[in-house]
């Protein structure tokens, strides 16, 4: 275990990394902003009209924002289904909450609503897909410390399978002026990122309710068979890490559209990096996660410039490779 005096002063690196990743954010794009001007740009957002340099100050650090909460609603989603699902390649698309946002969203958009119908129907879609397989799985949550786990992980993958298939039914009837829109939205993208403050809620409520009950977490990520007989009440804190990362990953979808990758590495690396202690690994997953996509999307909108690239292409480049060491180094410490 990490001691407090670690603990914090790792938590205060990846709090000076988050803030850092915004000031980049707000400087870099296909308009450069010098350090010289950044304070007086930032000063020009805040007024009426704003300056060139601070309406493109406001803009990014809106769509950084957006991103922050993103990643640390992916990551800590990832990090709460590899501890509730006992599986290191859990990551919040698995149980299927992604393919419903993605199924209500699509269908927006395929009928050319407007972008709050977009957002209220991935919403929608994900509450549905959360409560059909809470339902559908509802006997898991009682099951023995282990047991329930691998058949609640399968009604996921079944229920993601159904959603992709009419993803893929949208798609094919989609008219083309519209189609790029729905390709961007379902490989990731922040390009339309507005200021909310919903995703903050989710990601502040989902860290306070955890970190409650992080030496629980422990308990059944690690020692699960014995969590009941040393006080744990498992049935209740598995139905707890699962609307949390149901409602993490809902918020996240709707708000960037389907990122892969970012769920699962970044609490991989933490926990290499860390150790598995949830008390230190919850609060630095939700920042390492923010911190990257934030960093990720700075690149996605300034590599090709003025293009823009998905954000979801970038942690897909970013994320494989990575993911690869960590398989390699899996192994290693296996043999």
């Amino acid at each position: 275990m990490v001691s407090p005096r670690r603990a914090l002063a790792i938590l205060g690196v990846l709090l000076l990394a988050a803030f850092a990743s915004l000031v980049v954010a707000a400087a870099v794009g296909s308009v450069a902003i010098a350090p010289r001007d950044w304070w007086p740009a930032l000063h020009d957002a805040m007024g009426t009209p704003a300056t060139l340099f601070g309406t493109l100050v406001d803009l990014r650090v809106t769509r950084a924002l957006s991103a922050m909460a993103t990643g640390a609603s992916l990551a800590l989603a990832g990090l709460l289904l590899q501890a509730l699902l006992r599986n290191p390649l859990a990551d919040p698309y698995v149980l299927g909450v992604s393919g419903g946002a993605s199924v209500g969203a699509l269908a927006a958009m395929l009928f050319a609503l407007t972008s709050w119908h977009v957002d209220l129907a991935a919403f929608a879609g994900a509450a549905i897909a959360t409560l059909l397989l809470f339902a559908l799985a509802r006997d898991d949550f009682r099951a023995g410390p282990a047991g329930g786990a691998p058949l609640l992980l399968l009604t996921g993958v079944v229920l993601a399978s159904g959603c992709g298939a009419l993803v893929t039914l949208m798609l094919s009837v989609a008219p083309e002026g519209r189609l790029r829109g729905m390709v961007f939205w379902l490989i990731g993208d922040l390009s339309g990122a507005q200021a909310r403050w919903l995703p903050w809620v989710a990601v502040v409520l989902a860290l306070v309710l955890c970190m409650a009950r992080a030496r629980a977490i422990n308990l059944i990520a690690m020692v699960s068979d014995h969590a009941v007989s040393l006080g744990v009440n498992v049935p209740r804190l598995r139905v707890l890490l699962f609307l949390c990362a149901a409602g993490l990953t809902a918020s996240a979808v709707t708000t960037a559209g389907s990122i892969g990758f970012l769920g699962l590495i970044v609490p991989h690396a933490c926990r290499f990096a860390l150790g598995p202690d949830h008390r230190l690994l919850i609060p630095a997953s939700a920042l390492a996660g923010g911190t990257f996509l934030v960093l990720a999307d700075t690149a996605a909108r300034s590599i090709v410039a003025p293009m823009q690239l998905p954000v979801g292409v970038i942690t897909a480049l970013i994320g494989v490779p990575a993911f690869l060491l960590q398989l390699r180094h899996i192994r290693k410490v296996q043999r």
